[in-house]
């Protein structure tokens, strides 16, 4: 590939991680940056120039990078779109399932979300808000961390049984991400218990201060957990009016249920 020279690469550094990772490290700075230079990647990576230039030319091979020679920058190519879509279409979120969590976001003043567990991972698939009703960052596409610190994550882990959960679960104490993150296993299995009775997860500014978050489970036709519904607000918005959020969160997962459940039977 002409207009890529760069310096020989040094030994490998047996310290780092394998091919494989850093080139995912490079896509991912690539991606937040909506496009970077071999320098910025570099900053970014912590990875040697060198490095990157002969993981930047194997990625632009096959398509997953372009380079813009006139900016001297590397941007997405068009494979990952082709991995995006085929994504989207493994987890199925058809228009009536979109419709649903627009129709959340609207209803209840808050912003929307739609998550799918894929084994022990929860993965945010898709947000309905706007700027009256913003989302929680980083609450995108691809999600799924800190289970013991949001709504959603309880709604997970209210399924599991007790050795279960400490498999998934961080050792005490638990990451802090806000002043109301629960750290402890007793106090957070306590919650859980409410949680698998009321079939709605809440959290207050666990995840974030000053955030309130609420979820309810999306189950297929066995009973199995498919996913959850959710959504976020400021503390003050959700302040009152908890059975109402509950009443309507329980309706929507209710119907986003049936819509899996009659995919799941046409296939």
């Amino acid at each position: 590939m002409s207009g890529l020279d760069a310096p020989a690469a040094p030994a490998r550094d047996a310290s780092r991680p394998g091919s494989a990772a850093r080139t995912l490290e490079i896509l991912e700075a690539v991606a937040s940056a909506g496009g970077a230079t071999a320098r910025e990647i570099a900053d970014r990576t912590g990875l040697p120039v060198p490095t990157v230039y002969r993981l930047v030319r194997e990625l632009i091979d096959g398509d997953y990078l372009v380079h813009i020679r006139e900016r001297k920058r590397f941007e997405l190519g068009y494979k990952l779109h082709a991995l995006g879509v085929s994504l989207h279409e493994q987890i199925g979120v058809s228009r009536e399932v979109r419709a649903e969590i627009t129709g959340l976001h609207d209803e209840l003043g808050a912003a929307a979300y739609l998550a799918l567990h894929r084994g022990s991972q929860i993965v945010v698939v898709l947000t309905a808000d706007s700027p009256a009703h913003p989302r929680l960052q980083p609450l995108a596409f691809g999600f799924h961390e800190a289970a013991h610190a949001t709504a959603l994550g309880k709604i997970l882990l209210a399924g599991m049984d007790d050795e279960q959960r400490l498999r998934h679960l961080d050792p005490e104490p638990m990451p802090r991400f806000a002043p109301g993150t629960i750290t402890t296993h007793a106090e957070l299995f306590d919650q859980l218990a409410t949680v698998a009775d009321r079939g709605v997860a809440w959290e207050y500014g666990e995840f974030q201060a000053g955030a309130t978050c609420a979820a309810a489970a999306v189950r297929a036709a066995s009973g199995s957990l498919l996913g959850s519904v959710a959504i976020s607000a400021p503390e003050e918005r959700l302040r009152t009016g908890r059975a109402e959020v509950e009443r309507t969160l329980r309706a929507c997962a209710s119907r986003v249920s049936r819509h899996f459940r009659a995919r799941a039977q046409r296939h």
